[in-house]
């Protein structure tokens, strides 16, 4: 048994050894799926940057939200694809913790991001005199900035408290390096009241955005349905942030709790889907949402496509 953290130097991705028949067409597909999820987001980023019609709180904030995707990807997938050519799966001990940091802020970033939006579609709906003087294309574009940074630096807080854990064990149950997963090897008796308290509060802010964006929604849907003019805003403009929301939460939630209290019952394989479908489904799925149901983003996308559209 290990017992000192020095002589662990690298980490053993196990969770991918249940998919060695089958890693030829599991490579391709996620080859696939990982250049449709670079394709769409870069599409719209592309798009909104160099479109100065575009250039407005929700599209800036629709830019981001594409970027966070492809930041939070790129974390996953090139590792991930390289583990399914080669016959070991390994990755340093830094490196596995740097994945989980970036994991966990995309995540957290994914959930500031639609926290700003929520609040976006408040003030232009119930507070539309005041929208233009609060929501400036600058302080856009600092709140995103803030947004991103201010996971990244909480989630590098708890992963350096990891970092200090003597583990007994190099090998991880999962495809990829996950924070509280890395916390489950420290040896007994470990100390690890203060990861908790961190991880537990991180949890705190996030489950507080989430709670804001629901009372954004409800006051939204309550304002209305006494006006046919705000209710057409409302389907147009806020449909797909409840669309990309419930889907990303529902998948975060089922994530944390198999992390938690795991599904030891369930196959290995459908643990491996359950651990990654928040870094397949919302990338791929937002920017179609946004780039269909947003009116001008829609039109844009006919005229560089098929119909040209103006």
């Amino acid at each position: 048994m290990m017992n000192n953290i020095s002589t662990i130097s690298v980490f053993f991705l196990s969770g991918i050894n249940e998919m060695r028949n089958y890693r030829p067409t599991l490579f391709f597909f996620t080859l696939m799926c990982y250049c449709l999820i670079i394709l769409v987001n870069m599409f719209l980023i592309v798009m909104i940057i160099l479109d100065n019609t575009l250039h407005e709180p929700m599209y800036i904030m629709l830019c981001a939200f594409c970027m966070n995707s492809l930041y939070g990807t790129t974390g996953f997938y090139p590792k991930f694809l390289w583990d399914l050519l080669s016959p070991v799966h390994v990755i340093s001990y830094s490196g596995c913790l740097f994945q989980a940091l970036v994991m966990y802020s995309f995540a957290c970033c994914e959930l500031s991001i639609l926290a700003l939006m929520a609040y976006d579609r408040y003030l232009a709906i119930c507070r539309p005199l005041e929208y233009h003087t609060v929501m400036t294309k600058h302080r856009v574009v600092k709140l995103v900035c803030i947004f991103w940074l201010t996971p990244v630096c909480i989630n590098a807080v708890s992963a350096a408290l990891t970092s200090r854990l003597k583990l007994c064990s190099s090998f991880l149950n999962r495809v990829f390096c996950a924070n509280w997963s890395i916390v489950a090897l420290a040896c007994f008796p470990a100390d690890i009241t203060v990861n908790s308290i961190v991880s537990y509060l991180i949890i705190l802010i996030y489950v507080l955005h989430a709670v804001f964006i629901v009372w954004s929604y409800m006051y939204l849907i309550k304002t209305c349905l006494s006006s046919i003019e705000n209710r057409a805003k409302f389907m147009q403009t806020c449909v797909p942030h409840l669309v990309s929301l419930f889907t990303f939460i529902v998948i975060l939630l089922i994530d944390l709790m198999s992390m938690r209290f795991g599904f030891g019952d369930l196959p290995q394989t459908v643990q491996n889907f359950i651990a990654i479908e928040f870094l397949i489904i919302p990338p791929m799925m937002n920017p179609l949402i946004y780039g269909f149901k947003l009116t001008k983003l829609r039109r844009k996308i006919l005229y560089f496509t098929i119909f040209k559209v103006k």
